[in-house]
């Protein structure tokens, strides 16, 4: 067997796994209720807890740190599983995102202990790197860092920290010594003040504000030479896992859509024998299986070492736009065929919408990830 069939294998080992895991905790009515009543930390700690003791809040971190040492391919089985059953709980947010910029960092000392934290549970990382809603990239950064006595000074402000409820570190993005650093910052620091606001599905998004925080010449886990190019690849990862959450979500609505076809009877028979309806319906699962080629694809390359920088975003954004296109699609008129009863609080479908709304707009939109397509694919 070789590798390829065994990184499938372990996919699908796991995707199983986290479908087991993710029907146990299925709860459509605490989630409609965290949506009407939202509190911090926004997701179940109990649920979080026992991703840890499954592993796969550490599984990109390798063995050596006391992680399982997988691949994208596998965190993305996980994501896609959990997308399916709506778990709001911060997987790509904490276990890909940050985890991803300290292996490309993790010549720094600080980035080889941090991601130890994360594989016994001591840890739990939001990347900060955000500051305005139109841009994507990884460099468009007004905060900044400068050395003062024996560690470093940090101000500016970060927007739309997923995870950053359950953080108890904060990975911070800063412009220095004309490069781009990334800093350990705990959020209980002096200096740093944090505030949530409340998105659609009832999940937070928290804003981080930093005022002259200082910290430690060690709190520096990538050099502001390399800084930028850690960022890119993070973000890259985590676009494609989170593209992995959104075809679970819609893979799950259109599937609802299906059951309740064939069981609502209107004119004496299954509303699903109507032609019209079928045709709508095969539209959406034509929609389904283009994202989740893309999916593989994008899966495929990251897995490929041949496959550069700029090509792995190109096919990220690809997929992001793809996958959150599809999702939109998809649920929106999953609501329809549902008809009324789609558009009650009580019918879950809306929730699947909700979740692919956020997730559509994380880390870009469609419109953002095909207009970055486009320049990366011009010479």
């Amino acid at each position: 067997m070789n590798t390829a069939d065994q990184d499938v294998d372990i996919a699908t080992l796991l995707r199983d796994s986290a479908r087991d895991f993710a029907a146990g905790e299925r709860d459509h009515g605490a989630l409609r209720a965290r949506a009407w009543n939202p509190a911090l930390p926004g997701f179940d700690t109990a649920a979080f807890a026992q991703m840890q003791a499954l592993g796969w809040r550490g599984m990109l971190v390798a063995e050596a740190q006391g992680g399982a040492g997988l691949g994208l391919r596998e965190a993305a089985a996980v994501a896609q599983e959990l997308g399916r059953s709506l778990l709001g709980e911060p997987f790509v947010a904490t276990a890909v995102l940050p985890v991803t910029a300290l292996l490309h960092a993790a010549v720094q000392p600080q980035a080889v202990a941090l991601l130890g934290d994360v594989a016994s549970g001591a840890a739990t990382l939001a990347l900060a790197w955000q500051e305005q809603p139109a841009s994507i990239a990884a460099d468009a950064i007004r905060t900044e860092a400068w050395r003062e006595g024996n560690g470093f000074v940090i101000s500016g402000r970060k927007g739309w920290v997923a995870g950053g409820a359950a953080a108890t570190a904060l990975l911070v993005s800063a412009r220095i010594d004309e490069g781009v650093g990334v800093f350990h910052v705990p959020p209980d620091a002096p200096g740093v003040r944090v505030s949530n606001s409340w998105q659609t599905d009832g999940t937070p998004s928290i804003a981080v504000a930093l005022d002259h925080v200082a910290v430690e010449a060690d709190a520096l886990v990538a050099a502001p030479a390399h800084g930028r190019a850690v960022l890119a690849q993070a973000l890259d990862a985590a676009v494609v896992a989170a593209s992995a959450e959104l075809l679970g979500v819609a893979h799950e609505a259109f599937d609802m859509t299906l059951a309740y076809m064939r069981t609502r009877v209107q004119f004496g028979q299954p509303i699903g024998s109507f032609q019209a309806l079928q045709h709508k319906a095969v539209d959406l699962l034509v929609q389904r299986e283009l994202a989740a080629a893309v999916l593989d694809e994008a899966l495929a390359a990251f897995a490929d070492d041949a496959c550069t920088g700029p090509e792995r975003s190109r096919i990220a954004s690809r997929c992001k736009a793809r996958c959150s296109d599809a999702a939109l699609r998809i649920t929106r008129e999953c609501i329809q065929l549902h008809g009324a009863i789609g558009y009650t609080h009580e019918s879950d479908i809306g929730l699947y919408l909700k979740r692919a709304l956020v997730l559509s707009a994380w880390l870009g939109n469609a419109a953002q990830h095909r207009r970055r397509h486009v320049e990366l694919a011009v010479p």
